[in-house]
């Protein structure tokens, strides 16, 4: 689709991102609301499953459709998506019960997946490689601003507004978006001897859906021995060894295991799934720091944690311009993932004496990191394959990222709630003498004291501290203190595992190869030939 004027890609594009923001502030706009939307439909004990069946969803539809898109087209997939995420959208605002919110956004999820992998492979579809650069990076941005924006006015609407109105009031953006993609987006006819992979998908599916499920509860839900975790990896495994079987004999495989074998995919990918690891597992316990540790509320700590994504809005930005006007991008992931590491790294010192302007710069530094560097990744996995790969190519960049947040989460979940544990096993020696002389009536309250997410809810604690007698207020002091500092020690060890794991990253960098971008498809498959044949990177399955 090069042949396409600017003006007609650049308007083609204005409506994918477009789409893409419907998607990804559908997605964020819910956080704030829920708690609310909850204690209207009830169902507290399903509330993970809110999230959890997004995530199942979008990651089957995301991998599966970026082998369809490269037979039959983008458009109809990206249409598809929108339709299906606006049915999904209106359903979820007219359900009555907890159940119904759970398979309404499971329909939502399946849309998002159609969305973001054709949005994203769609950039490679209209522009060259060396373009690809700035665009990437306005849609890297897109995912910030609605991060920034979505939680503000979700939680402005349940205020002041019906609930219903968070999944309904960007109903008429994906609206407009899907009429500017049907007259605009060209229509690619079915590439002629290609088939669909049926078995591969479905033990492609049944290795994502367990692995993801035994990540997201193993350590909260159940036990990481328990025999529901060991069952669902169990099955994730013998679905993952049938599906490479299936794989190797397949006429169109719907995932390719000879892109594999070519270096800069595999790597690329790795890398992709150590950031979601560090990123989606470290940076979503900064909130646990501002309002437990540093005892702000909410509210402030969405504005600290604000600063953040504006970092990463603007960096994403400028590297893309960057990429794009000098055709390369190695250094520069280099340099913003040393950034993210040196940011990560500095986490690990804060402790309650931290000020929040100190919080703030060291957030303003991972979200420039992560501007810099993230926006290269997609880059190299499409840089690295032919174009009728792109789809599958991109997908997969999707899939390890999202694998690794779910990985990253459960990590770091595990790693707080142990040394955790640990801390207070020790702290509560040096009080429990002290707490033994307290009359029974207040041992209740005591006892909730020794519970780290009391601190996460301020008016619990404002309303023990107050029944307290005022000969106790020292003793209530010293129980918050040893919570403040068993929380602290808990996710700095969070926040060095985040930091190992972008070492690693780092390390993995450096034994990237670089194909220059050049600015037609042509010049670069002519590249990407030589760098594969330099590789003995064959065209065969494995």
């Amino acid at each position: 689709m090069e042949h396409l004027s600017h003006k007609e890609k650049v308007t083609i594009m204005i409506a994918i991102i477009g789409a893409m923001f419907f998607a990804a502030v559908n997605q964020t706009i819910v956080g704030n609301a829920l708690p609310k939307i909850i204690a209207d439909l009830g169902g507290l004990d399903y509330y993970s499953w809110v999230f959890t069946i997004y995530m199942l969803t979008s990651a089957i539809t995301t991998i599966l459709v970026g082998k369809l898109s490269d037979i039959y087209g983008r458009k109809p997939f990206i249409l598809t998506g929108i339709f299906i995420f606006m049915i999904g959208a209106f359903l979820s605002g007219l359900s009555k019960d907890i159940i119904q919110l759970i398979i309404y956004r499971g329909i939502q999820g399946f849309g998002a997946g159609m969305i973001m992998s054709t949005a994203f492979t769609a950039v490679g579809d209209l522009f060259a490689p060396r373009e690809r650069g700035r665009w990437q990076g306005a849609m890297g941005a897109v995912f910030g601003i609605s991060s920034v924006f979505g939680p503000t006015l979700g939680g402005y609407i349940v205020d002041n507004l019906e609930w219903k109105w968070v999944f309904w009031v960007f109903l008429p953006l994906g609206i407009v978006a899907a009429i500017l993609i049907w007259k605009l987006f060209p229509k690619l006819e079915k590439k002629a001897g290609e088939s669909v992979d049926y078995l591969g998908s479905i033990f492609l599916t049944g290795t994502i859906v367990p692995a993801l499920l035994a990540f997201s509860w193993a350590g909260t839900k159940y036990d990481w021995n328990s025999s529901q975790i060991i069952g669902l990896f169990t099955g994730a495994i013998v679905s993952f060894i049938i599906f490479v079987l299936v794989e190797k004999k397949a006429k169109s495989p719907i995932l390719p295991l000879y892109l594999f074998k070519n270096s800069i995919f595999t790597i690329s990918n790795v890398i992709g799934f150590a950031i979601g690891v560090a990123m989606f597992g470290g940076v979503m316990y900064i909130p646990y720091f501002v309002q437990g540790v540093l005892g702000f509320t909410a509210t402030h700590s969405s504005f600290i944690t604000m600063t953040m994504t504006l970092g990463l809005v603007f960096a994403s930005s400028v590297g893309g311009q960057i990429i794009s006007k000098t055709g390369k991008y190695k250094l520069q992931a280099i340099i913003g993932l040393i950034v993210t590491t040196i940011g990560m790294f500095l986490f690990t010192t804060m402790d309650a004496e931290t000020s929040q302007w100190t919080l703030i710069s060291y957030l303003v530094l991972v979200g420039i990191g992560i501007g810099v560097g993230m926006t290269v990744f997609t880059l190299t996995v499409q840089n690295a394959v032919e174009q009728k790969f792109l789809g599958v190519a991109t997908a997969t960049s999707q899939l390890f990222r999202s694998i690794g947040g779910t990985v990253g989460v459960a990590l770091m979940g595990t790693v707080l709630n142990q040394r955790m544990s640990d801390n207070m096993a020790e702290s509560l020696k040096d009080v429990q003498q002290q707490a033994a002389s307290v009359p029974p009536e207040m041992q209740e309250n005591l006892q909730a004291l020794q519970n780290p997410q009391l601190l996460l809810d301020h008016e619990k604690l404002s309303q023990i501290q107050q029944s307290m007698p005022a000969e106790m207020v020292s003793l209530f002091e010293k129980f918050v203190t040893m919570l403040q500092d068993s929380l602290s020690f808990a996710l700095s060890g969070v926040f060095m595992t985040a930091t190992i794991v972008m070492i690693a990253a780092v390390a993995l960098t450096f034994f990237l190869k670089e194909i220059p971008l050049r600015s037609s498809s042509a010049q670069n498959t002519e590249q990407l030939k030589e760098v594969q044949a330099k590789q003995s990177f064959t065209k065969q399955p494995v």
